[in-house]
């Protein structure tokens, strides 16, 4: 495994963001949450933001990291067969990508998973020799058979479970990226659900469709089970490019099984988390208690990035005059030998009993921002599906409310997205007709990426 110095460790800081004033009797206490990580990885995709509070190293120099790509090698990924050959080549590029010492393997995926590269239940280590018979072993791959993706993904995790620990003892990098052109036929819903449930926090994964033959519920829930990114990659030529992308943010991670943690007092309960950027992810159900009145939500791999999460508190009832802490919100990196977490960062949601009334009610611009992102991305999805069940009264409604909300905040990419499914007479009030004809893989964009958000403009 690669070892790297410790100026590439990435520094963690977190800041809260909230109108801390409630009036007399007032229960609901918002607050968003900007954890930053920076000095690490190369990723930088993600704009970083909001003043810094005291930032923690993490200890003990970088992990090894570990990627194994699954390609649909299905009958249908030879119409055309063109699509067979972008496939290969996005594999070979994404090779190219990885870094020396990173190990790596290849999974052709049908309606049972094989091993393509290097074989043996093992995984290879990057380095020039490797990356050479990896891509010789790509001309061995055709398309025929079935799909079963969770098959797929219990290979992907035993061979990412052999790779080795990083230089300080600490789990190493461990992610996926799957390739799939269509359904999922050849294993029931549950079978899928199962797969997932035994990969979930054992490695990321980001999950791409190509073409438009693929179920974007399946792809966006694979994504979102495992903490990666989905996409649509309409056009099966703009894979290498795609797969170029993935790997060099995959290669940015630094810090794997990071958790935002988070304490209450007595009385006090967590309503919901939810990561709002760069896209809205619910996090709720994914506690996991950490001690008295503590919960880890986890949020995955870290290289140079920010990231938003919504945290809501309901506190118990108080007079004017009092105030109290409503959570504590830390950042936690596990001990793989099971000691006591470290805590990278932290910060405080609070919790002021007022009787002016322009104190208590007034939103704070980062929770009405993102408060609208989580709506944008519902009714865009409840828009899609009503559309899909012939209720097109609903679907204008959800849809031109779409409209409205990317418009008020901002969301250029998906304002675009939506203009291809509906005619916008006005935006600003939300006025739109449905197009009668609409190009599949325009519906499907929409769809796939209708939980991308953008950052609130400070």
């Amino acid at each position: 495994m690669a070892n790297f110095s410790k100026s590439n460790v990435p520094q963690f800081s977190v800041d809260v963001y909230q109108n801390e004033y409630l009036p007399e009797g007032g229960r609901e206490v918002n607050a968003i949450v900007t954890v930053t990580s920076t000095g690490g990885g190369t990723s930088g995709r993600t704009a970083l933001s909001g003043a810094s509070s005291s930032p923690s190293h993490v200890p003990g120099g970088t992990p090894g990291a570990a990627v194994v790509i699954m390609v649909d090698c299905s009958g249908s990924m030879d119409y055309p067969s063109t699509k067979m050959r972008n496939a290969r080549d996005a594999t070979a590029a994404a090779i190219d990508t990885l870094r020396d010492g990173v190990a790596f393997a290849v999974v052709a995926g049908t309606h049972v998973a094989t091993e393509v590269y290097p074989g043996n239940g093992r995984l290879a280590v990057a380095d020039p020799a490797t990356r050479a018979l990896a891509k010789e072993a790509l001309r061995r791959l055709s398309a025929g058979g079935g799909t079963a993706i969770g098959t797929w993904l219990r290979l992907a995790d035993r061979l990412l479970g052999s790779a080795e620990a990083g230089p300080s003892g600490r789990e190493g990098i461990r992610h996926g990226i799957l390739l799939t052109d269509g359904r999922n036929e050849h294993e029931s819903p549950e079978d899928l659900r199962a797969a997932l449930d035994a990969c979930a926090g054992r490695f990321t994964c980001d999950a791409r469709g190509v073409g438009t033959d693929w179920e974007v519920k399946e792809v966006t829930g694979i994504a979102s089970a495992l903490l990666g990114t989905a996409d649509i990659v309409a056009d099966p030529s703009g894979l290498a490019a795609d797969f170029t992308r993935m790997m060099e943010d995959a290669m940015g991670k630094e810090v794997a099984d990071v958790a935002l943690r988070l304490w209450t007092p007595v009385g006090a309960e967590i309503t919901f988390v939810k990561q709002v950027a760069p896209s809205v992810e619910d996090l709720t159900g994914r506690r996991t208690e950490a001690g008295p009145r503590a919960g880890d939500y986890p949020t995955g791999s870290w290289g140079d990035e920010s990231r938003d999460y919504h945290v809501s508190v309901r506190v118990p009832q108080a007079a004017v005059g009092q105030e109290m802490l409503a959570a504590r919100v830390s950042l936690i990196l596990p001990d793989p030998s099971g000691g006591a977490p470290q805590a990278l960062s932290q910060g405080l949601v609070r919790a002021v009993w007022t009787d002016d009334m322009a104190a208590s009610t007034s939103i704070n611009p980062q929770v009405a921002h993102y408060t609208g992102q989580a709506e944008l991305a519902q009714v865009i999805q409840q828009g899609l599906d009503a559309r899909k069940s012939g209720n097109f009264d609903g679907a204008t409604a959800k849809l031109g409310r779409a409209v409205q909300l990317a418009a008020a905040s901002g969301n250029a990419d998906t304002a675009k997205l939506l203009s291809k499914v509906v005619d916008v007479v006005d935006a600003a009030t939300g006025t739109v007709r449905l197009k009668a004809k609409v190009a599949e893989a325009d519906e499907m964009t929409l769809e796939t990426r209708s939980t991308k958000t953008v950052r609130v403009k400070k």
